[in-house]
């Protein structure tokens, strides 16, 4: 699919982009960030402890782990099934686009430590309120990574368009916000909202449904912003 940027035409579809005249292949961001995430999931369930006894009751006693566990995999899903769609309307890769990504996985690799802390100190206001932290500063290192893809398309580039007004992307900030805040009442005040921000980007994107569809993709997803 073609489009009209700053520079001039070009192809959504391009399959090596260019970096100061250097090939550089889109599909290598992809590899990377695919194999962090999978990291990432892989080092949460590996945290797992198992129940100190073989019934239901230490299965409960374990529920909260669970619970939290869960939460941490949506997010890490939403971004990785985003990003996903993300690179397949993305033209050409820059410096910046790179270190951007980069920022992005940084701070997504810091899910599973959080995930973590909370649930060892039983989900107290510090750690509680610094998962909500590392949340939205995930959520602001995608919004970068995305204005970059749209910056190098340009407004009327396939990715703008398919955004539209991304009411989500305004909303969710306020939710983070009120989710942080709300720890120092009370922590699950804080979870409920992190889980309210989940549920919003689990509603399927139709821009970019549309989009997607025009490159010959069909899927449901959403795509998850600051």
């Amino acid at each position: 699919m073609a489009a009209t940027g700053p520079t001039g035409t070009f192809h959504a579809t391009q399959s090596k982009p260019h970096i100061g005249g250097t090939p550089v292949e889109k599909n290598r961001l992809e590899a990377l960030s695919d194999g962090v995430l999978a990291i990432i999931i892989t080092i949460m369930v590996l945290e797992f402890k198992t129940p100190e006894t073989a019934d239901w009751a230490g299965l409960a006693s374990i529920y909260p782990t669970l619970l939290s566990y869960l939460l941490s995999f949506i997010y890490v899903g939403i971004y990785w099934n985003n990003h996903h769609h993300m690179i397949k309307l993305a033209d050409r890769v820059t410096g910046g686009i790179l270190w951007a990504n980069l920022h992005l996985l940084f701070w997504l690799s810091l899910v599973p430590f959080m995930t973590r802390w909370m649930n060892d100190s039983g989900f107290a206001m510090v750690p509680v309120f610094m998962y909500g932290i590392n949340l939205m500063l995930a959520a602001i290192a995608y919004a970068i990574l995305q204005a970059g893809f749209v910056r190098q398309q340009g407004p009327s580039g396939p990715l703008a368009t398919a955004l539209g007004k991304n009411r989500k992307a305004r909303i969710s900030p306020v939710i983070y916000i009120a989710g942080c805040a709300l720890t120092f009442i009370a922590p699950a005040f804080g979870l409920i909202a992190y889980a309210i921000v989940a549920a919003l980007w689990l509603v399927p994107d139709r821009g970019m449904e549309r989009a997607l569809r025009a490159e010959g993709e069909v899927k449901g997803f959403s795509v998850p912003d600051s």
